[in-house]
């Protein structure tokens, strides 16, 4: 069973956000070094000698690079159950240890049997999974890889490999012919802001091509069509979690989240890549036609293949490379979630309706626009509260003026099965009076300047301070934060909203932390920047898990996301606007979302700037109750928009669109459910159910809500 849901809008982007607060690739150091990069041969090669099978599954060697420099790397391969494959790169005596990601992983990748069906002075074959193949070419180092005989992705085959090791920095008074000192190696200014870059340069690019493929999708976060655009007269797609306001469209800069997976579709096969990597991503992608050779399929014809070519540019870190061989969708949705981690199935009232303005001022607001969905007979399973239900941005606290009974609050909604959800935003009010500033600050739990102090920035409450997820006592104590004991005022009826979390610094480098920032074991903000908004979110699940003693399944929403973000929490895609133009560009964005693991995933209803008229309004209602999490919120300066104040004509047109969400709230369900099991999301593109009709490849105006098989 499946439901087609078609959309047609032709209507041009509006612009919004000052670009000027967010740097180009040209303004990013390392981006720019990478883009330059365009050897004519990788000096990067195998050395035979040192290949070894460590274990069944796994296979070890070390990486030269031949130039000057002689630096050395550890190059490992690993063969994964579900038909992946895991390539990782490290240098092998860091001056400095590099950062390797682990949250996003559900736990060590099972490994399966590797084949070695040929090794020679040049390349070593090998097989695994079902009919999946590599070819690692020793001279220069090249990873190609096949499934089911066809030739789908090579690494490397553009000699961009570039891997940044850390040196010491030369001395002012040296002469240096080496680039050492150039570039922004080490010191970058933006605009007022400087970065010290006390390690230097460490960033890698590679490039990453698949071949007799003309799509690609994924790498969200972006404003951007489904099928990924060329960036070959622009900007790449940047991956860099930061707080856009009412950001533009057909662009691709960052935004909130940040997904570095890529997925590739044509009539025989769907296969992807990820690059489990939380640092300051960039990625290039161009669409051409080449003549290949292999060993094993010289070219026999002038006929050009189909590739789309990929540069992917990342500050710090190592390669930590995942590629899954498909060959159907389905396959694909069960390998990267086999990796990351499929969504939870949901409480059924969280895929039901949901209210939320900023803000519904007091209880007897509360009370009032409960009261108008009864009056109006439209089905409501959730109400919101924004910031301004706190007690000055102080959270975990509640205006007592505005709500002087909080549980008695929430006890009355529960007598309608309806829940309440407040937010609680990851910045800490400077205030020594605020309980929760006070004993954080008193164990040392803040982020700290590259000097050792506490970082001081500003967001919602002015002078602000930001607790250190990536220390797991802090993220146990943030937890626990939500406990009955510690939140007054909250009951088990209430759940959570992490907005704000990218973070969002309003005086800070665009609008975030700086990026020398010091986290917990010494890792600066560059090197794990993406991943701050999921520590906050999976520490807010564990704190709603633990109140109810694994009793009761939480409802979390955050704004900031990484991947494996959709094992603890549903995502929106942040402030959109009140525009045809963004109705239209929530399907694509959700898309990307869907087919990158995220299943639990919505657009603000009516947009969240600006005021909609009726008929946008309506259309919008019509629209998102066919998308997975379905909530209208709207910014605190637009006018009231409850479903029943745009006259009667549009109040049933509202109740109907509502009502047609809770007619089909048990397809959604068992949907969910499906994806739990089997990593299929709800909201899928038209190839993954007609995988060899090329008219489904670019459509985004158009989606299934399930498969037909």
């Amino acid at each position: 069973h499946y439901i087609v849901i078609l959309f047609v809008l032709n209507i041009p982007s509006i612009e919004n956000v000052d670009r000027s607060d967010f740097k180009t690739c040209e303004q990013s150091g390392f981006c720019r070094r990478q883009r330059k990069y365009k050897p004519d041969r990788s000096s990067y090669e195998i050395d035979l000698n040192t290949i070894k099978i460590v274990k069944s599954g796994h296979l070890r060697c070390l990486l030269l690079d031949n130039t000057k420099s002689h630096i050395k790397f550890k190059l490992d391969i690993f063969t994964l159950e579900h038909n992946s494959l895991r390539v990782k790169i490290n240098e092998r005596n860091p001056i400095r240890q590099r950062y390797e990601v682990k949250h996003s992983l559900v736990g060590e990748p099972k490994l399966v049997d590797m084949n070695i069906t040929h090794l020679d002075g040049n390349q070593i074959q090998g097989s695994f999974g079902k009919a999946a193949r590599f070819l690692l070419y020793v001279k220069p180092f090249r990873l190609d890889l096949f499934t089911n005989d066809m030739f789908v992705i090579s690494v490397n085959s553009k000699h961009l490999f570039n891997f940044e090791h850390y040196r010491k920095k030369p001395q002012s008074n040296k002469t240096t012919t080496d680039n050492d000192s150039e570039d922004g190696m080490w010191e970058e200014t933006f605009k007022t802001h400087k970065d010290s870059k006390p390690y230097g340069p460490s960033s890698i690019g590679v490039d990453v091509n698949f071949i007799n493929f003309e799509n690609v999708y994924g790498i969200p976060e972006h404003a951007d069509a489904f099928s990924l655009r060329s960036t070959h007269d622009g900007d790449p797609y940047r991956l860099y979690n930061v707080d856009i306001f009412e950001y533009d469209l057909q662009n691709p800069m960052a935004l909130y989240g940040s997904v570095p997976y890529m997925l590739a579709h044509n009539e025989h096969a769907t296969v992807g890549f990820f690059w489990m990597n939380a640092a300051e991503g960039w990625i290039d992608v161009n669409y051409n036609k080449n003549l290949f050779s292999t060993a094993t399929k010289p070219i026999t014809d002038n006929i050009g293949i189909p590739e789309v070519t990929t540069h992917w540019m990342f500050e710090a870190g190592i390669f930590d490379g995942f590629f899954f061989m498909g060959p159907t969708s389905r396959d694909i949705f069960k390998q990267y979630t086999t990796i990351t981690g499929a969504a939870p199935l949901p409480p059924l009232w969280a895929i039901a309706y949901h209210q939320c303005r900023w803000n519904y001022i007091d209880e007897d607001d509360v009370r009032g626009v409960l009261n108008g969905f009864e009056q109006h007979q439209i089905p409501l399973d959730v109400i919101w509260l924004d910031i301004e239900h706190t007690n000055g941005k102080r959270y975990f606290t509640w205006d007592l003026t505005k709500f002087p009974n909080p549980e008695k609050l929430q006890n009355d909604i529960a007598l309608y099965r309806r829940k309440l959800v407040t937010i609680s935003d990851p910045h800490i009010k400077k205030d020594d009076a605020y309980h929760i500033y006070s004993e954080a600050k008193a164990r040392g739990y803040f982020v700290k300047t590259k000097d050792g102090q506490d970082y001081e920035g500003s967001c919602w409450p002015g002078s602000s301070m930001w607790l250190d997820f990536f220390n797991p006592n802090i993220s146990q104590w943030y937890s626990q934060r939500y406990l009955l004991e510690n939140y007054k005022g909250s009951t088990e009826n209430l759940f959570l909203w992490n907005d704000m979390n990218e973070p969002s610094v309003f005086n800070g480098p665009e609008i975030t932390f700086p990026k020398d920032l010091v986290h917990h074991g010494g890792w600066e903000d560059r090197e794990v920047h993406n991943l701050y908004g999921m520590l906050q979110h999976m520490s807010t699940f564990q704190g709603l898990v633990n109140r109810s003693h694994g009793h009761v399944r939480p409802f979390l929403l955050t704004r900031s996301f990484f991947a494996g973000s959709q094992r603890t929490a549903a995502v929106w895609t942040g402030d959109n606007s009140a525009q045809w133009s963004h109705l239209k560009v929530t399907v694509p964005m959700l898309l990307s979302l869907s087919v990158t693991g995220f299943g639990f995933i919505g657009a603000d209803v009516g947009g969240f700037f600006s005021n909609p008229d009726p008929k946008l309004l309506v259309r919008w209602y019509q629209a998102a109750a066919y998308q997975p999490f379905y909530r209208e919120h709207a910014h605190t300066d637009t006018t009231r928009r409850e479903p029943w104040l745009f006259g009667n004509d549009n109040t049933r047109l509202i109740r109907q669109s509502i009502e047609e969400r809770y007619t089909y709230l048990p397809y959604w369900y068992t949907l969910f459910y499906k994806q739990e099991r089997q990593g299929i999301p709800p909201m899928l593109p038209l190839w993954a159910n007609f995988p060899k009709d090329k008219n489904t490849f670019k459509a985004e105006d158009s989606f299934m809500i399930g498969t037909y098989r």
